[in-house]
This record gives C-alpha cells, structure tokens and sequence, in this order.
C-alpha cells in the first residue's frame, strides 16, 4: 500500500505533480486542487492507440499528434489522452502552452467521466483551445464527441460520430473519424 498523502498548506502546483510516483495513475491539477484517476484500463488505451493512429495518418507536415502530454493553464496542469500540437512546436515537452494546442481528446472512463463531460471542457475552451473530442464507451461501441470553440468562449457541439458511421472531422485538419474501427488498435509494449 501506498505511504498516506502529505497535501500542502497551498494549492497543488506542477512541481507537486513531479513528486508523484510514475504509476498507473492519473494526476492532475484544476485550479489547484488534486484530482487522481484510478488506473486506465485496456478498453481504454485500445480507443486512445486507435484515434491516434487515425490523427497520425492524417497528419500535416510539421502538426503532432501525441498523448500523455502535460497542458498548463493558469492554476491547472491538465494530462489530456491525446494533444494535436501546431506546427512548430517541440512534441518532446512534459507542458504544452495551450497556444500551441489544436485539439484534445479525452476517452471516458469510469473515474474521469464526470471530469471529461462537465470540467475539462470548460478549462480548455477557457484556455483558447480550438477543439475538444470526447469519447464516450457505450455497450454498442465507442462514440465521438467533436466540439468546436465558438466566438463566446464555450464549445459547441459540432456533430457526434455512432460506431458504424465515418465522417470527415475538419479541426484540425481533414481526418477520417470511424469509432468503430478504434477498438481493433493495441498496445505495444
């Protein structure tokens, strides 16, 4: 069993964040307060290979698709699964400044559904982020989620992609969207 948590008598900061054990866990920061996921499981990471196979394939010259990379924004250090990062930008850095990000993908999961529908969103919009792809796990298979930062600052629902259906998402460049065909991805060790 893990030793007990020592929480600081200030908000949580990145550098919290690095003293954490590299486990299966989550760790993340919003607006200075810790917030842990429980370890991910396979479905999960078969969906996260399997958008970012798709993102990659697609790619343009110079754009990263990537996950697990850090998102600082103001008092919150966000892990999201999969970051887009704009041509020009180092796809090696533990934080990416949100300028620098196109798109982020988040795969539900138990422990970071309510995370992922109601709070993330809102903190990336905030942050500038053009868009925001959830994916839902549904008994039938997984459903895409593409959402656009409109003028007030909020995302807006663009369309949702059903296993079955492909589609042309066009943010942030042309890429073939087929939920179905996520879940046939695995990891390689």
């Amino acid at each position: 069993m893990a030793p007990p948590l020592a929480a600081p008598d200030r908000p949580w900061t990145e550098s919290d964040l690095r003293a954490f054990p590299h486990d299966d866990h989550r760790y993340e920061v919003i607006d200075g307060a810790l917030h842990v996921s429980a370890p991910l499981d396979g479905d999960h990471q078969r969906l996260v290979d399997g958008v970012i196979a798709d993102l990659r394939t697609a790619v343009l010259p110079g754009w990263h698709a990537i996950s697990r990379i850090g998102l600082h924004s103001g008092a919150s250090y966000l892990t999201p699964d999969i970051t887009v990062l704009r041509p020009g930008t180092a796809p090696g850095a533990t934080w990416a400044d949100p300028a620098d990000v196109a798109l982020v993908v988040e795969v539900e999961c138990p422990s970071s559904r309510r995370f992922d529908r109601y709070v993330k969103p809102g903190l990336y919009a905030e942050a500038g982020i053009e868009s925001y792809w959830r994916i839902e796990r549904t008994s039938n298979g997984p459903v895409a989620h593409l959402y656009n930062r409109a003028a007030a600052g909020h995302y807006e629902l663009h369309r949702s992609v059903n296993p079955g259906q492909c589609v042309t998402a066009e943010l942030p460049y042309a890429v073939q969207v087929a939920p179905a065909t996520w879940t046939a991805y695995h990891t390689t060790a």
